[in-house]
């Protein structure tokens, strides 16, 4: 679970009113992240452009390790025959 300093936290309505305010200490880094509270629970948590986007580089890196290891399992199935025929395969069906 995220946790968040008391600086970090902010009410929709204050962030409506100081946008600019927490933009910019979103941009110079005053803070990593903004949790934006609505009825005292966090709906919404404001990042930088650039933390966002390595999130989502890191995120495509996980998600292709995540295909290749299931193609290797899938070969590796192959080399030890552990597959079907496409022949039995339409039979089952």
């Amino acid at each position: 679970m995220v946790t968040y300093s008391t600086n970090e936290l902010i009410s929709s309505s204050e962030l409506a009113k100081k946008f600019g305010t927490y933009l910019s200490q979103i941009k110079d880094n005053t803070v990593d992240k903004l949790a934006v509270l609505k009825n005292n629970k966090v709906e919404a948590v404001i990042i930088s452009k650039d933390e966002y986007e390595a999130m989502k580089e890191a995120l495509k890196e996980v998600e292709a390790k995540k295909i290749l290891k299931s193609i290797d399992a899938g070969l590796k199935d192959v080399e030890e025959g552990k597959t079907n025929s496409i022949d039995k395969l339409w039979d089952e069906l």
